[in-house]
């Protein structure tokens, strides 16, 4: 029996709201702290209790966070969707379902970009969802053909996100990718959207130390980036990197905090999972909170969605930090360097370009 979509959105809809008041979710707080004071919606009622980070800007940014790609949508350029291991297109549950579900659990902000070809359903989800502007915090990215095609067509993809998610303001918008000698006038446009308004605090996607210092050099960068998104999890732990980036008071989101589930298998990760009786997604977001990193993960499924959570009401030995901080090789860093390199010029009308590209810093 094939269920029409108006009657599948009612039964899945009805569904999470009744999620959102059930006593899975009362698991998840319990024993949780309570937000920072000062932080956007992060102590309201319905909300997952999550700490506080504060930006170099003044502003808060809450440690916990959904993550929406691959949600309801694969980009056809996404990695596994171009090696032939997935398809691209839509996927599973939509967008708008899995994001009302997360905001039924209680997550609060909203990783959005571009990219992730969803923007239109996270804002149909958020004026289903009932949950008040003021609670959520709204993050995006713009992709690499429009930093490509400058700073006009920046803005008119900012414009664009305001107009998909239903709001006239976005708390942080990033550059998504570094493009060779198109970034920073991307980044400028960025400083000007904030000065109107439209944009309360700015940052950057995937860049390594030698990006970012030339961002900075450039005159007309008065703002430094108050974020900096890049993969963080015990597998690709770039230490250097990450020092530099916290002497420049620079905050992390960490994506692929949870390996897609590629590691949950690992002997270390089950080993330390069964030493506190976690599950090995729990291990792997302790991992990431407990070292200062804003944490995204994302699912389909409400349970998993609330079981991501749960990682602020316990915590990891120095033998389990140990333990996790010595999984990345060499060999990992070399296939970051190497995938750093391909995707910078990706989606772009010259993603075979080779010049511009930096020799970076990848540990």
């Amino acid at each position: 029996l094939v269920v029409p979509d108006s009657r599948r959105t009612m039964r899945v809809s009805s569904f999470l709201v009744g999620l959102a008041h059930s006593s899975v979710r009362a698991t998840v707080r319990q024993g949780m702290p309570t937000a920072t004071a000062g932080a956007r919606g992060l102590s309201c009622s319905g909300a997952l209790p999550s700490p506080g980070l504060a930006l170099n800007d003044g502003r808060t940014h809450p440690q916990i966070g959904f993550g929406t790609y691959k949600v309801g949508f694969i980009p056809a350029s996404a990695s596994a969707a171009a090696a032939g291991a997935e398809d691209a297109g839509a996927q599973g549950p939509t967008a708008k379902e899995c994001v009302v579900a997360a905001l039924g659990v209680g997550y609060r902000m909203l990783d959005c970009a571009q990219f992730y070809g969803n923007e239109a359903e996270v804002g149909a989800a958020i004026a289903e969802s009932g949950v008040a502007r003021e609670e959520l915090y709204l993050a995006s990215k713009c992709w690499t053909n429009t930093i490509f095609d400058g700073p006009g067509a920046v803005r008119a993809q900012v414009m664009r996100t305001l107009e998909d998610l239903g709001t006239s303001y976005l708390d942080l918008y990033l550059v998504h990718w570094p493009v060779p000698f198109k970034h920073v006038d991307a980044y400028v446009e960025l400083q000007a959207l904030k000065e109107e308004g439209l944009i309360n605090s700015i940052g950057v996607s995937n860049y390594a130390v030698e990006d970012y210092e030339e961002l900075v050099a450039d005159d007309r960068v008065k703002i430094k980036p108050a974020i900096n998104q890049i993969e963080v999890n015990p597998f690709l732990y770039r230490q250097q990197t990450i020092g530099f980036f916290e002497a420049e008071g620079v905050k992390l989101q960490a994506y692929r905090a949870l390996r897609d589930g590629k590691a949950f298998e690992h002997p270390v990760i089950l080993e330390v999972a069964a030493k506190h009786s976690k599950s090995a997604a729990q291990v792997l977001g302790r991992w990431c909170v407990q070292k200062g990193f804003i944490y995204m993960p994302k699912s389909v499924k409400p349970e998993r969605m609330v079981e991501n959570a749960a990682v602020f009401d316990w915590e990891l030995d120095e033998e389990d930090l140990g333990q996790l901080d010595s999984l990345t090789t060499p060999g990992t860093l070399e296939t970051f360097k190497a995938l750093y390199e391909k995707c910078v010029y990706r989606d772009t009308p010259t993603p075979d370009r080779k010049d511009g590209i930096k020799s970076i810093t990848a540990g």
